[in-house]
């Protein structure tokens, strides 16, 4: 802005003063006028804004902090506490209440002027969610929304898919977690209560699990309070939004133009990577790839997306991971991210940038990939004060150790710390699985401008990500999704995604993001993770970039973090063998720290039945004859079996039953002779001969160890 210079010297002082005051007041009208006014806070203006593309690349205006309500468990306190991870996470409440000769168990109690922005809740059995849930605005005395709790939340009485929903529909109803993404604002103060006629709050029973996000406006911010009413009044909006999320159709930019990054089926080879660069004040709008290359999951993971702005470098991330896919081809599609099955990768999230931007894919793998597709869309962007830079970083904790959770032998794993102002955007998690137990009791904690205790605090790890009881059916939605499962339960590629509109979480200095590592099993995994957020610029994050780890061979099969190969001192845990063939009934891998198995753990074979077969097999690093000894479960349902180790049969039967009260679960070691072994692959073969009279029918069969020296 410019002003003439005041040649003032030959005006008298009231002149002189008059002239001056007279430009004072143009300047301030002046830059009030650069600033855009702020609009009271309203239903209508939040259902806008989720649609409005460049929002989360804007910092607030105005102004809000965004934190939690939940049920997690009071006995997490402090990190240098008892109780910590404590995992009891149901039915804890703010208070409990008298109205109306009526109880209600107070879920959230907050001054205003706020929105509820995410609801999210599930239940542990029928008298769980057989309950009212009445909302309170600004201190009135009548709830202005009053109903049965899973109308509301997820049943469409007050809005339709996909802002009240629940995930995933592939599961059984109570088994699924249950969203209310339709925002209600209030003006000085909002209480959410639950009436449950079955709760016992000394028993934190029956199971009400709950997460509430929620903004606070700063102080002198108008917000124009929620009432039914504006379901009527703005019902074409509603309409309009649930039409516009639910197809996922984004709107076009104005003066958009689609740019290949590269010519079309391009070859990178090892060590190589190609560039694209833009100038000007402009933002990209999508992102569209698609990769071929003979090892494609390798490829997933050590292609690299890296995109710099405005000569800061503020998004690193293995092109699956960043895609929403992880390592293998998932089909999905929510608002930011999207993947089909001829394996064509979308993305919208918004990029804005000053005066330019470099956009990198780079081949740090070991073979040629192919670039079948590479396009950005961009348009035009009108850069402000208030915008922000485009972030994300991948990292993996590359087979971590699990840690025993009976003993509380638990950590945090820190997703991402960042330092400056900004917003969160979210996330998305490619886990390994290598146990057949669930990996994701672990509750979020985020901690924001430096707070003491973390102001978001959760249940579950797919709690917050929007689904419930560690379901493995596949889902996607417009903020979340699940496009893989197979993990959960089992060995197994799990990937899960949280996006974020209307509940971004600001910061003005940091924020770090923590996710406790919390499995049923002592095992491996392998937890991957993106996180998305936007910055002013000069914000850091202290997460670097890892090209090591990006190298590594992903994980298809559980052996290759677990090689079915003795250690040094000839032991070769059950759980290691590779099952290669079974004639009948199931196999696992069991997990416990109670009967005294070595790891923990056993290989574990169910309902084979009289002449069942099991084969599997184990590797030697060289040949030579070995003595063998195992160490074989006992209980009232294990069956009698024999052995053949490389076409060598195994001179005795071993039987399984014991009947034991004081000790249910036993095991015997055993010798079982002297073998010539290959280097390489050895196959064992197991075959059921029958039961003991006293034994159940179930002809089990675990596995311990082998010890092979």
């Amino acid at each position: 802005m410019h002003f003439p210079k005041l040649e003032s010297s030959n005006l008298n002082p009231m002149k002189k003063l008059l002239l001056q005051l007279t430009v004072a007041a143009v300047l301030i009208i002046s830059l009030t006028h650069c600033q855009p006014a702020r609009q009271p806070v309203t239903f209508a203006t939040l259902l806008q804004d989720m649609t409005e593309l460049s929002i989360l690349s804007e910092f607030p205006n105005p102004e809000f902090t965004c934190k939690q309500f939940s049920s997690y468990d009071r006995r997490t306190v402090a990190p240098d506490q008892p109780g910590w991870f404590a995992n009891g996470d149901a039915s804890w409440f703010v208070r409990e209440e008298t109205t109306q000769g009526r109880r209600e168990f107070v879920m959230m109690d907050a001054e205003g002027p706020g929105a509820i922005v995410r609801f999210w809740m599930t239940f542990g059995s029928e008298k769980a969610y057989t309950g009212t849930l009445r909302i309170y605005i600004d201190g009135n005395e009548s709830p202005e929304i009053e109903s049965p709790v899973l109308k509301i939340i997820s049943g469409g009485q007050l809005v339709g898919e996909p802002l009240s929903s629940s995930s995933s529909p592939k599961s059984n109803y109570a088994n699924r977690g249950h969203n209310l993404y339709m925002p209600i604002p209030y003006a000085s103060h909002i209480k959410i209560t639950y009436e449950c006629p079955a709760m016992n709050p000394e028993k934190h029973s029956p199971s009400v699990y709950y997460n509430i996000n929620y903004r606070t406006y700063a102080s002198g911010t108008k917000v124009t309070s929620f009432t039914l009413k504006d379901l009527t009044t703005y019902g074409a909006h509603v309409s309009e939004l649930l039409r516009t999320l639910g197809d996922l159709t984004h709107p076009v930019p104005a003066n958009s133009q689609t740019l290949s990054l590269a010519d079309p089926e391009i070859s990178l080879n090892p060590g190589q990577k190609i560039l694209q660069e833009f100038s000007g004040s402009q933002a990209i709008y999508e992102l569209l790839f698609k990769i071929e290359a003979e090892n494609l999951p390798q490829a997933l993971r050590s292609t690299v997306l890296q995109c710099t702005f405005d000569d800061e470098k503020t998004m690193w991330s293995p092109i699956g991971d960043f895609f929403g896919t992880g390592y293998q081809i998932r089909n999905h599609h929510t608002w930011h991210t999207a993947t089909d099955s001829q394996g064509m990768m979308h993305s919208w999230w918004v990029m804005p940038f000053q005066k330019s931007a470099i956009v990198e894919v780079v081949n740090l793998g070991d073979q040629p990939v192919r670039l079948m597709v590479a396009k950005a869309v961009t348009g035009k962007y009108r850069w402000t004060s208030r915008s922000m830079h485009f972030g994300g970083i991948w990292r993996e904790y590359h087979a971590k150790s699990t840690g025993d959770w009976a003993n509380e032998k638990l950590e945090d794993l820190n997703f991402v710390t960042l330092h400056g102002q900004g917003v969160y955007a979210g996330d998305a998690i490619t886990m390994f699985n290598t146990a057949d137990a669930w990996w994701g009791e672990g509750d979020e904690k985020v901690y924001v401008d430096g707070e003491g205790f973390p102001s978001h605090i959760g249940t579950g790890t797919e709690d917050y990500i929007g689904y419930a009881w560690c379901r493995p059916e596949t889902f996607d939605h417009f903020l979340i999704a699940q496009p893989d499962g197979s993990g959960n339960f089992h060995p197994g590629m799990t990937i899960n995604m949280r996006h974020r509109l209307l509940d971004n979480i600001p910061f003005n200095t940091s924020l770090k993001f923590d996710l406790e590592l919390w499995h049923w099993a002592a095992t491996k995994v392998n937890y991957g993770v993106i996180s998305y957020w936007y910055m002013k610029p000069g914000g850091k994050c202290m997460v670097k970039p890892d090209p090591e780890v990006v190298k590594l061979p992903v994980s298809l099969k559980r052996e290759n973090l677990y090689p079915p190969v003795p250690d040094p001192s000839g032991m070769l845990e059950g759980e290691y063998l590779r099952v290669v063939s079974l004639s009948a009934g199931s196999w696992e891998i069991q997990t416990s720290t109670t009967w005294g198995w070595s790891n923990n753990a056993q290989i574990w074979w169910m309902d084979g039945g009289v002449n069942g077969i099991l084969k599997a097999e184990f590797e030697m690093p060289s040949a030579g004859e070995y003595q063998i000894t195992a160490n074989f479960t006992k209980a009232v349902d294990y069956g009698n079996f024999k052995m053949i180790i490389n076409d060598q049969p195994v001179k005795k039967t071993f039987i399984g039953f014991s009947h034991l009260p004081e000790h249910p679960v036993i095991t015997e070691k055993v010798s079982l002779g002297r073998f010539i072994l290959n280097e390489g692959i050895n196959t064992l073969q197991i075959t059921v001969t029958g039961k003991q009279d006293q034994a159940e029918p179930r002809y089990m069969v675990g596995i311990d160890y082998l010890q092979i020296r």
